[in-house]
């Protein structure tokens, strides 16, 4: 596991800056999700301009404007910020005591840094507005297609993909939120695909509705984005090790060290007495005894590695299980006791493979919103079975008592179905 990149470039280079402890390997992957989604979704719409199921938006613009006193104070308190927090973290890098989460939400920053980098990106703005700066101003009609709004979308879905993400996460977890209700606000970990799909969503109808681009096209051009973006990202769960991996596999156990055997008889419950008070303080506190810990015993095929079905997430992000004989004088020194099925891995697979399926029926499937209806009947079918072997917080006083992500699941599945069927009376209306 590579808790950040720091623990990764010392794996494999031997050393690595500082600052690196602060990239953590789960947000770098999240970037990339993002990029990978947005080149996606671009070349999507450029795909539906050019067959005019898509048209630009004329907007005036003011051109020669020199930059105004408001533009360059809110540069100016966004450099200082970046510079007091971002980078005032990085220059403390070598400082061991420093906790980066802590630091970012408290009220510590260098004061140095904050004031360099509001006086540069006040002055960069100014520059900007400047080399353009005209006599007289000038109004014109320019006409702005969507696949240029790609960035304004993509800072809409992080926004409030975040946001939804963590507010979902709270209340499938509430128990926990209301022991500490600042602390699961704050914190890096803890986020919900589907909240964030569902605000994020939310938000791009929104934009797109006031931006006159058809809800169907755009949507359809989000569907192969948005599961390339799940892919990317599930790979940032499976190397960090967020805690967001599967039941555990009974037909194995680790020793100390964090390697994988085969159980002999006896070794499963011998080994969940011996780290009661973890599983069922940290990663079951809804459960009373170890006997009700959820397991299934596999043993991986002779053609695929053990770790494919077995795994201890050894160095884990959040630190979770039992402490790795020999680990000394690093922050992330835990492993699982007891092997669990590695889901973020089979998510990444199998949202891989729905990604080519999508990107296949994209040239093939002409009816407006259908591709978006295939999408969410795909992500439901995937995100419903693979919360079989998932650890996840069952609703126990609903009828068979199931996860959040199963209720969305089947959810979406259903919205699928319908949307195909409401997309294909509209189109046969608009004939």
């Amino acid at each position: 596991m590579y808790p950040n990149l720091y623990s990764f470039f010392v794996d494999v280079f031997g050393a690595a800056p500082a600052f690196t402890k602060y990239l953590n390997s789960f947000g770098f992957f999240v970037a990339l999700a993002f990029i990978a989604a947005a080149l996606v979704l671009t070349k999507g719409l450029q795909l539906k301009e050019k067959k005019g199921f898509l048209s630009p938006k004329e907007e005036k613009r003011v051109f020669g404007k020199p930059a105004s006193a408001i533009e360059l104070i809110i540069n100016g308190l966004l450099g200082f910020l970046m510079g007091y927090k971002i980078l005032g973290a990085f220059l403390q890098a070598g400082d061991e005591t420093l906790d980066p989460q802590s630091f970012i939400f408290s009220s510590q920053g260098n004061w140095g840094a904050g004031i360099l980098l509001a006086l540069l990106f006040a002055g960069l703005k100014w520059y900007e507005k400047n080399k353009d700066k005209a006599a007289k101003p000038e109004e014109r009609m320019v006409r702005i297609w969507p696949h240029e709004r790609v960035g304004d979308m993509t800072v809409l879905a992080a926004l409030f993909g975040f946001g939804g993400a963590k507010i979902f996460h709270n209340l499938e977890n509430w128990d926990d939120f209301v022991k500490d209700p600042i602390g699961s606000l704050i914190s890096f970990s803890g986020l919900t695909f589907y909240g964030g799909l569902i605000c994020a969503g939310v938000a791009i109808m929104i934009f797109a509705k006031r931006k006159n681009i058809s809800l169907r096209h755009l949507a359809d051009c989000f569907g192969p984005a948005l599961m390339i973006a799940y892919a990317v990202g599930r790979i940032g769960c499976q190397v960090a090790g967020d805690g967001d991996w599967g039941i555990l596999n009974s037909a194995y156990t680790a020793d100390s060290t964090g390697t994988v055997r085969l159980a002999e008889p006896g070794d499963f419950q011998k080994t969940l007495e011996q780290h009661k008070d973890y599983y069922l303080k940290q990663e079951f506190q809804q459960i009373s005894s170890i006997n009700e810990i959820p397991h299934k015993a596999f043993k991986a095929p002779s053609f695929l590695p053990v770790w494919m079905v077995a795994y201890t997430y050894p160095h884990n992000v959040n630190s979770m299980g039992a402490h790795i004989a020999g680990c000394e004088g690093e922050e992330h020194c835990n492993y699982l006791p007891v092997p669990v099925f590695p889901t973020p891995f089979y998510e990444t697979i199998v949202a891989g493979l729905f990604f080519g399926a999508l990107l296949f029926f994209r040239k093939r499937i002409h009816l407006p919103g259908a591709l978006c209806s295939l999408y969410l009947i795909l992500t439901g079918i995937e995100r419903f079975f693979v919360e079989k072997i998932r650890v996840n917080t069952k609703y126990e006083d609903l009828p068979f008592q199931p996860t959040q992500a199963e209720i969305i699941s089947i959810s979406l599945i259903l919205l699928g179905i319908a949307l195909y069927f409401v997309c294909k009376k509209k189109a046969a209306t608009d004939k």
